[in-house]
């Protein structure tokens, strides 16, 4: 392809002088092709969205336009937060929320792992598990969480376990997706340079499903908030969610727009998280975003 290029090149520059267009054809030429791809990065690209909602929700606070009996003003939404921080109420109810979203996030995550490599890697287990899975794919985990409860219990175990399960199914099917897809080219070239299972596993297996797992890795983070929201309000002590709801029973407002801010907060941070180790670890590809 380089030699390719660099005849191209040559050719067009010993025919330059033969053509009949004026010089300032090529230029006004040039000027009037407009670039495809997304343009120039913005700085914090993905903060201006959120800074602009905040702002439209102040803005109509401030004005009277937003009724706040629907929703507070940002200001009053701090200002309880903060108020919730000082009492002692939020501080614990933080901690207990995180390391169950943790915990069911690193079982299902594993979980993922395991079933996509042994599905995609062989068709044997992909006969095993892939059906299994997809099945499980329909069911919705809120119709699932009587059966857990009567299985489980109402406690710590059932909670992580719903986490886990809405987290391992959309990185089992991002990253069974990438495996099925490398491309069976780079399959016959490694077998014909001798490479070993190993050698083969890490030197294009890897590389082709890691941007799949990636994808995968941040529906999974988003699935164990979710998921995280729906145990916390069943039977629960403790937690964010838990917070959320008895502050509703008393009509306080405030106190469960704190509670969604948070999540989105956690949701929005953690997506970030994963985004930036996924540019990292993918450096080596040139997409249209980079």
């Amino acid at each position: 392809m380089a030699d390719l290029a660099i005849r191209t090149a040559s050719s067009n520059t010993s025919e330059a002088p033969e053509s009949s267009e004026p010089a300032g054809a090529d230029v006004t030429t040039r000027r009037r092709v407009r670039r495809l791809g997304p343009g120039k990065r913005i700085p914090f690209a993905r903060g201006v969205g959120p800074l602009l909602l905040i702002a439209a929700w102040s803005i109509a606070s401030a004005t009277g336009r937003l009724d706040p009996r629907i929703l507070p003003a940002p200001w009053s939404v701090v200002d309880d937060g903060w108020q919730l921080w000082r009492a002692g109420t939020l501080g614990p109810d933080l901690e207990i929320s995180l390391q169950r979203a943790a915990e069911g996030f690193a079982l299902g995550l594993v979980a993922a792992v395991v079933l996509a490599l042994v599905a995609g890697l062989s068709r044997v287990g992909a006969a095993l598990i892939d059906g299994n899975v997809q099945i499980n794919r329909s069911l919705p985990i809120l119709g699932m969480i009587p059966l857990f409860i009567l299985w489980l219990g109402i406690g710590e175990t059932f909670k992580i376990a719903v986490i886990a399960i809405a987290v391992y199914i959309p990185i089992y099917i991002n990253l069974s997706a990438a495996l099925s897809a490398i491309d069976r080219r780079y399959v016959e070239l490694a077998e014909t340079l001798g490479l070993s299972r190993w050698e083969f596993l890490r030197q294009v297996v890897i590389p082709g499903a890691l941007p799949g797992f990636f994808t995968g890795l941040r529906l999974g983070v988003t699935a164990a908030w979710l998921a995280l929201v729906v145990v916390e309000e069943v039977n629960a002590t403790s937690g964010l969610g838990y917070l959320m709801y008895e502050q509703a029973t008393y009509g306080l407002i405030d106190s469960v727009v704190v509670g969604l801010a948070i999540y989105g907060i956690w949701g929005f941070t953690s997506d970030l998280i994963v985004r930036l180790i996924e540019r990292r670890v993918l450096s080596w590809r040139l997409t249209l975003d980079g």
